[in-house]
This record gives C-alpha cells, structure tokens and sequence, in this order.
C-alpha cells in the first residue's frame, strides 16, 4: 500500500519541476537580434568550373567503349575551388575560399554568413571567384539597399542568370 507520505513528496517534487519549466518557458526573454538592427545573410552553394577541358572522343574510342558509356566528350570530374568576398560600405566582412565537397572534389562548395547591421542606407558588394584564374573574380555585384529594423536581407547565387541575387 502507498503512504500519504510518499504521495505528498511526488506532488511536492512535480510541482517543483512544472513551476520551474513554467519559468523557463517565458523567462528570460530571448530576442534573436536587437530591434534597430537588420540582418544581412549570405546562403549559398555553387559548383565551380571544372578543373581540365573536356576532350572529344574519336569514333575508334567510341566503338571500344560499352554502348551505355558512349558519350563524345570525356569530361574530368573536379571542380574548382570556389572564393567569394563581401563587402558593407566598403569594408570586406567576409571572406572565404571553400573546396568543392565529394570524394572525387565534383560536389558544390558551401557559404554561410550571417551579421547583424544597423538599420539604415547601405552599399552591399558580393564578389565570386569559380574558375581557376588566381586573380580577379567571375561575378561582381554591388546594390544599395535600405535597411528596415529586423530586415533579413539575403544573398544568394541564380544559377540560370548565372549572377548574384540580392533579396
């Protein structure tokens, strides 16, 4: 048979841990980013130019090939690595140089940034690099946006424009 004592130490003890999830659940505040401020986030992923040119296949190599692996050009798999720049009013925020992801470097290279900024008149510049020359970048765009307090403002790439989007 259960005691009235134990009984009395249950309730005692889970209404303990209700009023302190009760807590919790409401305090402290949490607020994500302060309310004057907006946000400016870079998400994007891009697969860089292949490495090597592709190379036409002669009929005589075709013929030698398996009918389901006769395809004219032979292309390599890896991709170039992928650096991509951004600026706010003129000052680079980030900057960052990722490798292509698969065993065999063919995958995408991945970026993510986020920054909290004052709200208000802002030049913003993103600059990518996909190919293999050292210097110099493939895509370069600027705009100047208005802020609005707790703005997300994103930067992303438009594969079929084939140019940085600003949203």
């Amino acid at each position: 048979m259960i005691k009235p004592q134990h009984l009395a130490g249950q309730f005692i003890a889970y209404s303990a841990f209700a009023v302190m999830i009760a807590y919790f659940a409401s305090s402290p505040p949490y607020q994500h980013h302060p309310q004057e401020s907006a946000l400016v986030r870079l998400s994007l992923t891009h697969a860089g130019q292949r490495v090597g040119d592709c190379k036409e296949r002669s009929p005589d190599e075709l013929a030698k090939l398996p009918p389901n692996m006769r395809a004219k050009q032979n292309c390599g798999r890896e991709r170039n690595q992928v650096t991509l720049e951004m600026d706010i009013d003129g000052k680079t925020v980030y900057s960052q140089t990722a490798k292509p992801a698969g065993l065999s470097g063919d995958g995408r290279s991945r970026f993510y940034d986020s920054r909290e900024v004052p709200a208000g008149r802002h030049v913003i510049r993103a600059r990518m690099r996909d190919g293999g020359k050292p210097d110099g970048f493939d895509y370069d765009e600027q705009v100047e946006v208005e802020l609005a307090p707790r703005q997300v403002f994103v930067i992303d790439f438009d594969e079929e424009d084939k140019k940085l989007s600003f949203e």
